[in-house]
């Protein structure tokens, strides 16, 4: 793995810390991981602890080909696994990968874990592996993941039409999106700015519970 241009890392935040997946994980994730709207939009549907296990094992797997680079998501103030990402689809000689398989347990959404997860890994693609491009896919239907994407500063590419066959056999258009190293000092500074001002409006309700 020493000549990988993908190592094993581990991302620190203020709300969240990524760390190599592991099957020391997999108590913690089956704990919150399977409500059935988490896996709605992917392509595998995990629904209980055996069938999230073989996803682990999978995404693992992938690691150890080098192939993917997958994360458990831990929330920094309880010390637990409520989610995952990965880097995939990595092409070293072109300096170029995707995160993907993203996805957050639903008492953690909205919290601004999966966008400081984002830009952890952003951070770590554009300024230690020295990416030249970051992209990312997701169903055209997904209402969250699509602006979402563009909230973080990602720009819309297009559709790749009849892209996957879904679980129930729908065919799933995706849709791309990235951001390139070009941009990524505007994305950044958006991203903190937005981050920063997520940790004021958590201190002033904080304050306001204990007056």
């Amino acid at each position: 793995m020493a000549d990988r241009w993908v190592q094993p890392v581990t991302l620190q935040g203020r709300l969240v810390r990524l760390e190599p997946l592991s099957e020391a994980h997999l108590d913690g994730l089956a704990a919150v991981g399977l409500e059935p709207s988490v896996w709605r939009w992917t392509v595998t549907q995990p629904h209980d602890r055996e069938t999230l296990q073989a996803w682990l094992e999978a995404a693992v797997a992938n690691r150890r080909a080098g192939i993917e680079m997958p994360f458990a998501t831990i929330d920094v103030a309880s010390g637990r696994a409520v989610g995952s990402t990965r880097f995939m689809s990595i092409v070293p000689e072109h300096r170029r990968l995707e995160i993907g398989w993203t996805w957050v347990a639903p008492l953690w959404q909205r919290s601004g874990a999966n966008r400081e997860a984002k830009y952890l890994q952003l951070r770590h693609a554009f300024e230690v592996l020295g990416a030249n491009r970051v992209e990312f896919k997701t169903d055209s239907l997904n209402e969250k993941a699509n602006p979402g994407l563009l909230g973080i500063g990602a720009t819309f590419e297009g559709t790749f039409r009849n892209h996957m066959i879904m679980p129930g056999g729908r065919l799933r258009h995706s849709n791309y999106y990235s951001v390139i190293v070009d941009e990524w000092p505007r994305v950044r500074a958006a991203l903190e700015a937005d981050l920063a001002r997520g940790t004021e409006r958590a201190a002033e309700s904080a304050g306001r519970r204990a007056s």
